[in-house]
């Protein structure tokens, strides 16, 4: 019997020929990461464990990006704690000015590549497979612990097969796929599953268009999101750093918990109602509906790709009176390379606001919280209720295109509606 993509990573990790659905494994982990709010209470553990020392720092990385910059004395302290505890340990620290949305920073730093695995204390590692890497969110405690074996202790899991064919029409991009997939199999459709994307619509999808997918595997309750390492990753992954990392690939006869299979070529965008990423709708049921507020960008359309698809409709444009336009670059780097774009001045030009690479909004932080009765068109990951904001307020995801045709419009707008 073959083997699947996540069982192959896997098994590499922990010097097996092969590892089974459902079997516990140790595994050596490439890359052990934190946010600030992870970061403190793994820290937390970590002291717990008598004589507890990094066991290879090098392998460890903390970036704060949840609350930052600081909003508050409080998660100043945070932040300090954590800033402390890695000049301790000699593990890398990526702070405001120097960093970015986590998500985005690894990859665009060379930090991960194919076949790697990412064990982190965030529930959105799961991003790395855009990489052909094996990501996975974890506890604080086993963040700790990882710090200080070098290994995760985890089951293997079954995978699913997503084969999408066609060509995505244009104004589709993975965040369309991906919300199209959660909205048919539900928010624990692949619980505790990789999610495996496949079919001849993927050399069509852009590196950030696999991120967006991989990104919201968790949003379907799975474990990991993976897309085999394929030349235009390794396109990527050469532009980025040396490590050129180990590409795999699942076997023709590799056994599925289930396939499912999609076509594309007749989609529309789609976008996730409150208040599940389930509750998905084509934009055009939605179109019409007024909003307050956008934010575009973060870890899910944060990467450059993704600001050059709102600038594409913003341009020459202004946003709705009513409506406030918050854009947020995923690193410092992509904000750089939009301004020598000129991206930067479009968006300023059409009366956005463009912030420092954070999560705030995304998770109600701070930089776009909202109020009671509000709605925002985000192009972010979650749209729970309060998830932005006040109890009572409501976050729609969609993609970077519909988010800016949306803000111009001040009501929930197709692309196609801005643009002829």
């Amino acid at each position: 019997m073959g083997h699947t993509l996540a069982e192959k990573i896997l098994a590499a990790k922990c010097d097996q020929d092969e590892v089974y659905p459902g079997e516990f494994i140790n595994a050596r982990v490439d890359v052990a990461l934190a946010s600030e709010l992870s970061g403190v209470l793994a820290i937390e553990e970590f002291e717990k464990i008598k004589g507890a020392r990094v066991r290879e720092p090098e392998k460890v990385v903390f970036v704060m990006d949840h609350f930052t910059p600081a909003k508050d004395i409080k998660s100043a302290q945070i932040v300090k704690r954590c800033r402390d505890f890695a000049r301790k340990h000699g593990i890398r620290f990526y702070d405001v000015g120097r960093a970015g949305i986590q998500h985005v920073l690894l990859p665009e730093q060379g930090i991960v590549v194919p076949g790697d695995l990412v064990a982190g204390a965030d529930s959105h590692t799961c991003t790395y497979g855009f990489l052909g890497a094996f990501g996975t969110g974890i506890g604080s405690t086993d963040a700790a612990a990882a710090m200080a074996l070098g290994e995760v202790w985890l089951k293997v899991p079954e995978s699913i097969k997503f084969v999408y064919h066609g060509r995505p029409p244009k104004w589709v991009g993975g965040k369309d796929l991906i919300l199209h997939t959660i909205g048919d199999i539900g928010v624990a459709g692949a619980r505790y599953q990789a999610m495996e994307f496949t079919g001849e619509a993927v050399p069509h999808l852009s590196m950030a268009s696999r991120f967006s997918m991989a990104n919201m595997a968790i949003e379907a309750g799975a474990m990991a999101g993976l897309f085999a390492a394929d030349e235009v990753t390794r396109a990527f992954v050469r532009q980025r750093g040396d490590r050129e990392g180990l590409y795999f690939e699942s076997d023709p006869d590799a056994e599925y918990a289930a396939v499912y299979e999609y076509d594309v070529t007749q989609m529309e965008p789609f976008i996730a109602a409150p208040f599940l990423p389930s509750n998905v709708k084509p934009v055009s049921e939605l179109a019409g509906l007024e909003i307050d507020q956008v934010v575009i960008g973060m870890c899910t359309n944060g990467n450059l790709a993704d600001l050059r698809a709102a600038a594409e409709v913003l341009k020459g444009r202004k946003i709705h009176p009513h409506v406030r336009a918050v854009i947020v670059p995923g690193t410092q780097k992509v904000y750089l390379d939009a301004l020598r774009e000129g991206l930067i001045e479009i968006f300023v030009d059409a009366n956005c606001s463009v912030t420092t690479p954070t999560c705030g909004p995304c998770l109600g932080g701070h930089m776009g919280v909202l109020a009671e009765g509000e709605r925002c068109v985000s192009t972010s990951n979650r749209n729970f209720h309060g998830r932005m904001g006040h109890i009572e307020s409501e976050v729609y995801l969609a993609n970077p295109y519909v988010a800016a045709a949306s803000a111009i419009t001040g009501v929930i707008t197709s692309p196609d509606e801005v643009m002829n």
